[in-house]
């Protein structure tokens, strides 16, 4: 009876201990790597700020989980984009669809990237970034009419009204400046 606790003891401590190191690899790779970073990777691939930039604002891609990237970097979900034809020719799409995937949200050490794929992990792909459920609660607190009822904002889709530094990947609230409301602080 005694060999038995022991042996069920010693593989307890066994598991836990393992489990413990394995944990603490992925902690020291998250926290020690020298690309981890507070915010996103800004978009650097200049087809993809050409192509996409084009018609709206180029989300970088740490925005969303490249599970949405694959549904979104279709050539059929490209012809209709959100209502609009961004077709593109078979070379092109390549690019950005391995782009896009490379640099998703759940391929960064970026920290703004990681809670992005944490928020997205177990459901399905959500095909627009406003429907993310971390960036919903980031701008939960902002009025309405700030941003629907404002002519140079018109709906969270365009980041770069208000996020002064979006085009370097820089979100951070102290970078924020809505149109028409100047002395706004959440």
């Amino acid at each position: 009876m005694i060999r038995k606790i022991s042996v069920a003891t010693a593989l307890a401590i066994t598991l836990t201990v393992t489990s413990a190191v394995v944990v603490a690899e992925d902690l020291a790779e998250a926290i020690l790597t020298p690309y981890r970073q507070k915010e996103i990777v800004p978009v650097d691939n200049k087809q993809y700020k050409e192509e996409c930039g084009s018609c709206h604002y180029a989300y970088p891609p740490g925005l969303l989980p490249s599970k949405s990237w694959e549904k979104l970097l279709t050539a059929e979900a490209l012809k209709k984009h959100f209502g609009e034809n961004a077709e593109l020719d078979a070379d092109t799409l390549k690019v950005i669809h391995d782009y896009a995937i490379a640099n998703a949200a759940d391929k960064s050490y970026h920290k703004r990237s990681r809670k992005i794929a944490i928020a997205t992990e177990n459901i399905e792909a959500p095909l627009r970034i406003t429907e993310v459920r971390y960036i919903k609660r980031k701008h939960h607190e902002i009025p309405e009419k700030m941003i629907k009822g404002n002519k140079d904002v018109k709906s969270l889709s365009y980041c770069d009204a208000c996020h002064t530094q979006a085009n370097k990947g820089v979100f951070d609230e102290d970078t924020v400046k809505i149109p028409n409301y100047p002395d706004w602080d959440d």
